[in-house]
């Protein structure tokens, strides 16, 4: 296993082996790159942000989704890591590890463990992602083994299992 390089990041999406929509020369890291935020949803509020400033309250959680859309070959895997930006002020996260094969874009839960509010601007870099080579290509990559968010656009907290079997469920209403 080995961690791409800014320089390995730049060639793989110039052949097209990795996919980031709205690539943003500034995201770019040494090893590695900045995904910003589009939408904003604090537990308890259905609204989602998606322009402006968002103000977390303290000690609330809140979700929020990427700009970028990430697309990953079936050897090439991603952990997220905060920025020291929010850690600084407060926020934590605790993110999953991006899937070999994944495609769409993330979903990721934070909390303001602080006691003050904070804020958070639509458009801001958020986490950085580290890619990661696997030492070989996965048997079945994440489409295949389940896919549970595959394709996703925005904040979801549904798997689309789930969302099928709900859509199945709920009546038509005309």
């Amino acid at each position: 296993m080995a961690i791409l390089s800014d320089r390995d990041i730049v060639e793989s999406m110039m052949t097209g082996y990795i996919g980031i929509s709205d690539y943003h020369e500034r995201g770019l890291t040494p090893n590695g790159y900045d995904l910003r935020i589009a939408e904003i949803q604090v537990r308890g509020d259905p609204e989602v942000k998606r322009e402006g400033t968002v103000t977390i309250p303290p000690r609330t959680m809140f979700y929020v989704s990427t700009i970028e859309r990430v697309r990953f070959p079936s050897d090439i895997c991603a952990q997220l890591w905060l920025r020291t930006t929010w850690i600084r002020k407060g926020i934590i996260g605790a993110f999953g590890k991006i899937d070999a094969g994944f495609e769409g874009t993330l979903t990721l839960g934070a909390y303001n463990a602080t006691d003050d509010p904070v804020e958070i601007p639509i458009g801001e870099r958020f986490c950085q992602m580290v890619f990661e080579s696997l030492n070989s290509e996965s048997m079945q990559d994440y489409a295949k083994r389940s896919g549970n968010y595959q394709g996703q656009t925005g904040i979801t907290l549904t798997p689309k299992k789930q969302r099928k079997c709900l859509s199945i469920m709920l009546p038509v209403v005309h």
